[in-house]
């Protein structure tokens, strides 16, 4: 099974970190916000309620780490692809992405201008 055919389903998110900080204010995801994953479009929205945050993406599974483009199609970075990388088991899902300006991350360890979100299957 690819990671593509994986990353199918929903997913809870369990995990926020921007620019160094744990857990700020979230304004594309909450704390149980559930992401759905269709093809390469996602959906990220509070249980029962509002749309938070929804676009595409793109996977390279071939890279080290693992990359994915996230391209919101709503907000400030509306049709401009964030550089991320991934990991991905049977029940857990994380990023890394850096923002629009910035190189891809190496690593997941945050700081400035990185967005950290994991997952866990819904």
């Amino acid at each position: 099974m690819t990671d593509f055919d994986a990353l199918q389903g929903r997913w809870r998110q369990v995990r926020f970190e921007e620019n160094g900080v744990v857990d700020p204010p979230d304004t594309h995801g909450a704390d149980g916000a559930i992401m759905t994953i269709s093809g390469n479009r996602f959906h990220v929205a509070i249980p029962g309620g509002e749309t938070l945050i929804e676009g595409a993406f793109v996977l390279d599974e071939t890279t080290s780490p693992k990359a994915i483009d996230w391209i919101d199609s709503v907000g400030p970075d509306a049709g401009r692809p964030l550089p991320a990388i991934y990991t991905l088991s049977s029940d857990s899902f994380a990023f890394a992405a850096a923002d629009a300006d910035m190189q891809r991350p190496a690593d997941f360890r945050g700081g400035p201008g990185v967005t950290l979100r994991g997952f866990s299957r819904a």
